[in-house]
């Protein structure tokens, strides 16, 4: 059983729901991912999403498109995001670690180092799960097959205009979770519909044997908790970003771990 699996697990059996912030390796200083990762889950994350910056983030919205155009400046790319995962391991063995990002990254990267050097690499620095957007699953079996051999879980989205067919297909492949987009357009745009989550959740799970996490739109802890009460976890990104870019270097991890507990309390709330 992945580590993901796991924590899903232990927290369905506590009635809990999972917390999953996503943050962009290398920003808003390339020397304090590690840090900020850990504050994550010192607040409270069950699951930590680490950004691979990418110069052409299409499901991204203008507040993760330029925290990743500040990590590329500072020269992070998959290699730094490899080490990053490798320091957070050092402290932490326990809290799972998915990649999210495009499928240039990754290809470059084999490009680089070697045919399936991505897979090899990611898990042997720690990485529990893949997303990334551009890899429908009708076309990377090859891909899921290579991270399953390697014990790693392979993570797709689900958006409002998911046809039925569309999730039974991702249903037959997906492990660790889902990641419910939970309005049409990029992250951060828009208002959150808690009532069209809570129809569309129950839907997915027809044809989707994992848990469903709901992002894109959950700002605070008043969202966190409308979607923690129909979904399996609620992912976090643009409203941390924001918080983080304006810090100083010394406050950004203090920072992290505050707003965590803030929604651990919430969703424990529930």
């Amino acid at each position: 059983m992945s580590r993901i699996a796991k924590t899903f697990e232990k927290l369905g059996a506590a009635n809990r729901k999972a917390l999953i912030p996503y943050v962009t390796a290398g920003d808003p200083f390339a020397d304090a991912t590690v840090d900020i990762m850990r504050a994550l889950a010192d607040g409270g994350a069950d699951v930590i999403e680490l950004g691979v910056p990418f110069s052409d983030p299409m499901a991204d919205g203008p507040v993760i498109q330029k925290a990743g155009e500040r990590a590329l400046a500072r020269g992070v790319g998959m290699v730094q995001v490899l080490d990053y995962v490798r320091g957070f391991r050092q402290h932490n063995q326990s809290t799972p670690v998915v990649l999210m990002g495009y499928a240039n990254p990754v290809e470059r990267y084999d490009q680089r180092h070697g045919a399936n050097a991505f897979v090899t690499d990611a898990a042997q620095a720690g990485v529990d799960g893949v997303l990334i957007v551009d890899y429908p699953p009708e076309e990377c079996a090859d891909f899921a097959a290579r991270l399953k051999r390697a014990g790693l879980d392979l993570i797709f989205l689900l958006a409002p205009t998911s046809t039925e067919a569309r999730m039974e297909q991702v249903g037959r492949i997906a492990t660790g979770y889902v990641y419910y987009v939970s309005l049409k357009g990029v992250t951060g745009a828009g208002n959150l519909d808690t009532a069209a989550v809570a129809e569309a959740v129950p839907r997915i799970r027809r044809h989707v044997g994992v848990p469903v996490g709901v992002g894109f739109g959950i700002r605070d802890a008043a969202s966190a908790q409308a979607v923690g009460a129909v979904a399996d976890g609620v992912v976090i990104g643009t409203r941390l970003i924001q918080l983080l870019e304006g810090q100083t270097r010394d406050n950004v991890a203090l920072t992290a771990r505050q707003f965590m507990a803030e929604i651990r309390a919430a969703l424990d709330a529930i």
